[in-house]
C-alpha cells in the first residue's frame, strides 16, 4: 500500500498510550455539595496522595501500590477537606486524590515518593492505576493554579468534589483546563518522514514535531502552522488518528499524520537543535534499536512512538 492511499482503518492507538486506561466512572455532572463527604465516608474509598509534586507508593509488595485507605491517608497528614473525587470503580467505590505534605525523609520505610513520569514510563503500575494517577496529577496541578479568582482576585473554593472552583466573592466559576497539543508525523507520501530533536532531548533521541493549538485555530491548521514554524515545510492533508492524556501539567496530545507539500527543511533553531528527513528503513532500525549510530525514538508509552510506528509499518491514513 502506498502512503497516499487511504486504508479502511488504522489500528486503535489511543488505548496503547500512557495514562489512557482509566476505568473510573467520573459522574461529573451528578456531583453535589455532599459528594465529597459521601466519598470520604465510603469504607472502600481509595486515596492517591501527592507529596511535593511526587506520588506516594508502597514498595514492600511485588509491585508498586499507589492507593491508600482513608485512615492511611489521614495518618500521613493528607488534607482530605480539599480532596478531589476522581470517580467510582466498577464496585462503586470512590477514588480520590489529595495532598499529603510529608517530607521524603519522614516517610516509613515501605513508602516512597516517586515522580509520575518515571512511574509510568517504567511501567511500574498497572494501566488503570497509571490512568488514575494521570487524572489526579492533572487536577491537583490545576487546583494549585486557580486558588484565586481571575475576575476579582478573591480566593476560590473547591466545589463539586474537586471538579470546579467557585469564587468566594463573585459568581465566577472555573472548570478544569485541558490544553490541546498537536503532535504530527509529517511524511512525503514516498517513504520518508520528518523527525526533530529538541535541545532537552537525551542524546540520539528523535521524535515527532509538536505544538500547542492556538485560539481560533482548527487542529488541522495547527498541524500546518507548527510544521511550517518548526521545519519550514508546507503541509496539505492532515489525518487525526489518536490522542493521549499528558498530565505535564494538563495537556491532551492529539496525534496526527500529515502529508508534506514541500521538501526543503529550514528549522527553527530556537525550538529544535536538529530536524531532517528519515527513510522508512532508517525509522524501522530506530524502532528496533539497531540503528548504526544509535539513534532512538520514543518508547510505546508515548503517542509519538505509535505515529512513528504507523509510518514504519506503512500503515498511514493520509487523505489524498
Amino acid at each position: 500500500m502506498s502512503d497516499s492511499e487511504t486504508p479502511a482503518a488504522l489500528p486503535q492507538i489511543s488505548p496503547s498510550t500512557g495514562f489512557s486506561r482509566n476505568s473510573l466512572r467520573r459522574d461529573g455532572e451528578l456531583r453535589t455539595e455532599e459528594s465529597l463527604a459521601a466519598a470520604l465516608a465510603h469504607p472502600a474509598a481509595a486515596v492517591y496522595l501527592s507529596a511535593g509534586g511526587k506520588w506516594l507508593v508502597r514498595t514492600d509488595g511485588p509491585g508498586l501500590a499507589a492507593a491508600f485507605s482513608i485512615d492511611e491517608a489521614t495518618a500521613l497528614g493528607a488534607d482530605l477537606g480539599e480532596a478531589i473525587l476522581l470517580g467510582f470503580d466498577a464496585a462503586d467505590a470512590p477514588a480520590l486524590a489529595a495532598l499529603a505534605p510529608v517530607p521524603a525523609e519522614a516517610l516509613p520505610r515501605h513508602l516512597s515518593a516517586m515522580d509520575l513520569r518515571a512511574i509510568a514510563m517504567e511501567g511500574r503500575v498497572d494501566p488503570d492505576t497509571e490512568g488514575r494517577l494521570g487524572q489526579a496529577a492533572h487536577l491537583v496541578q490545576w487546583h494549585a493554579k486557580t486558588r484565586f479568582c481571575g475576575v476579582c482576585g478573591a480566593p476560590t473554593r473547591n466545589a463539586a468534589a474537586g471538579y470546579r472552583r467557585e469564587c468566594t466573592a463573585c459568581d465566577n466559576v472555573v472548570f478544569p483546563r485541558t490544553d490541546p497539543v498537536t503532535i504530527m508525523l509529517v511524511h512525503d507520501g514516498d517513504g520518508n518522514c520528518i523527525l526533530g530533536r529538541q535541545p532537552r532531548f537525551p542524546e540520539n533521541f528523535w521524535s515527532c514535531l509538536a505544538g500547542f493549538v492556538e485560539p481560533g485555530e482548527t487542529l488541522e491548521d495547527a498541524v500546518r502552522r507548527e510544521t511550517m514554524e518548526e521545519a519550514g515545510v508546507g503541509v496539505g492533508a492532515v489525518t487525526i488518528v489518536a490522542s493521549q492524556p499528558w498530565p505535564f501539567p494538563g495537556n491532551l496530545m492529539i496525534g496526527c499524520l500529515a502529508l508534506a507539500t514541500t521538501r526543503d527543511i529550514t528549522f527553527d533553531t530556537t525550538e529544535l537543535e536538529a530536524c531532517r528527513w528519515f527513510s522508512r528503513a532508517e525509522v524501522r532500525a530506530m524502532l528496533e534499536a539497531r540503528h548504526e549510530t544509535g539513534l532512538m525514538v520514543p518508547k510505546p508509552f508515548a503517542i509519538a512512538h505509535h505515529l512513528i510506528k504507523a509510518f514504519a509499518d506503512d500503515d498511514l491514513a493520509a487523505t489524498r
